[in-house]
């Protein structure tokens, strides 16, 4: 009988295992949809520096991430943070069901993609060497402290009941806010304000490169989602409802979002829909787990709809964004965190559950928002006044492929 136990235990680990390392691809899959979204939404003579910029995300990041920052998230957490460092073999006290080293490997996935986020709404005017500062700041401080307050469960988040299942919060709101700061203390590029202060497009170059991307990261987050149930043993229902949660979600944006800029612009904004379907993604993030389908369209839906409304609102305020990073993941980001409160099935306030779960929803995702704003906006200011962060107009206007690579995307020789 004993021998039975453990075999059983043994596959059950092994059934884990495969599980979560195929999340973990898939997570770690969506970076080339970063890359490729990134690049046709900019001009092509900046599209290597964003897939640069990708490589700088998961080499510098993954190793800041690896020697620093998931002990940090996952040590021994005082409830703010951990410093505990070289613990891929202690038990870490999360009852995981899978080894630590693959615990890190779905980890690291989620910390890449918040950098990653940022590196969208910073193309075509920053340097590649501070941003690989940032990078590992971002990577080995920055988003580990967050991740302790949200997933660790000694986090103060963790210990007030903080729903972020998959990373609204702690990963797209992070993302998202960070962006927002960076991309205010760099300045928008040329020519892309007027001096009388009108917004003038500056369309990107390749939108079939950029709908590849964008189903690329659509495929990826049915590990992103999925994947966060960290074993498949036990969680058929629940990874069943997430999977569910998280089409539908996307879906629906994508609808709203055709529907809102035909009846606001006369056409639908293709563009303007691939964000819309990432939002929905955003928006369901945080709470595919513990909202129905209903929910989950409804939800999706507003996302849709509130991505067009805040790209237009960052234009107007002069945050140069150019492939909307900021809207879909800080804005939406912040609304699927507190969606959560209103759309829960047990503690939501539409299901009668009271302010409770909402308040908790609020102050969470505040803190995060604010937290990476600020801290994202002053390393940002040192690195522009100590090592500058800007290309040159001419490198801005040669394109920064030609002046950091001495090539071009496309020869058309």
């Amino acid at each position: 009988m004993e021998g039975y136990t453990e075999l059983i235990n043994e596959q059950n680990f092994a059934i884990n295992t495969v599980w979560v390392a195929l999340c973990a691809a898939l997570i770690f899959f969506m970076e080339a949809g970063f890359a490729l979204l990134e690049a046709g939404f900019v001009r092509s003579k900046n599209a290597m520096s964003i897939i640069a910029k990708v490589i700088i995300d998961i080499t510098f990041g993954g190793i800041a991430f690896f020697i620093v920052g998931f002990g940090i998230a996952y040590g021994s957490s005082n409830g703010w943070f951990a410093l505990d460092f070289g613990i891929m073999s202690e038990d870490l006290g999360l009852g995981l069901k899978v080894s630590n080293n693959l615990f890190w490997f779905i980890q690291l996935g989620f910390a890449i993609a918040a950098i990653s986020i940022v590196s969208g709404a910073l193309a075509e005017r920053m340097k590649l060497f501070p941003y690989a500062i940032l990078v590992v700041f971002f990577c080995a401080i920055l988003y580990p402290l967050v991740a302790n307050w949200v997933w660790n469960p000694n986090g103060w988040l963790a210990m007030r009941g903080f729903n972020d299942f998959a990373g609204s919060a702690a990963v797209h709101a992070m993302g998202g806010f960070a962006a927002l700061a960076a991309a205010i203390v760099l300045g928008p590029r040329i020519g892309k304000y007027s001096k009388d202060g009108k917004s003038n497009t500056i369309p990107g170059h390749n939108l079939p490169l950029a709908s590849v991307g964008a189903f690329i990261l659509w495929f990826g987050w049915f590990g992103f989602n999925p994947g966060s149930s960290l074993g498949a043993v036990g969680n058929w229902e629940l990874i069943g409802s997430v999977v569910v949660n998280t089409f539908l979600a996307s879906a629906s944006g994508g609808i709203a979002t055709m529907i809102y800029t035909y009846f606001t612009y006369t056409k639908i904004d293709i563009t303007m829909v691939i964000n819309g379907v990432l939002a929905g993604l955003v928006s369901i993030t945080a709470g595919c787990n513990v909202v129905g389908p209903v929910s989950a369209i409804i939800i999706g839906a507003i996302a849709g709809i509130l991505v067009d409304v805040a790209v237009v609102f960052f234009d107007k305020i002069k945050v140069d964004d150019p492939v909307g990073a900021i809207a879909v993941h800080g804005v939406n980001g912040l609304f699927g965190t507190l969606a959560v409160g209103l759309f829960a099935i047990e503690g939501g306030l539409f299901y009668g559950g009271g302010p409770s779960l909402l308040l908790t929803q609020i102050l969470g995702v505040s803190a995060i928002a604010l937290f990476s704003f600020t801290l994202t906006f002053i390393i940002m200011k040192l690195l522009k006044i100590s090592i500058g962060i800007r290309i040159s107009n001419e490198d801005e206007e040669a394109g920064i492929d030609a002046s950091s690579f001495g090539v071009q995307s496309y020869n058309n020789e």
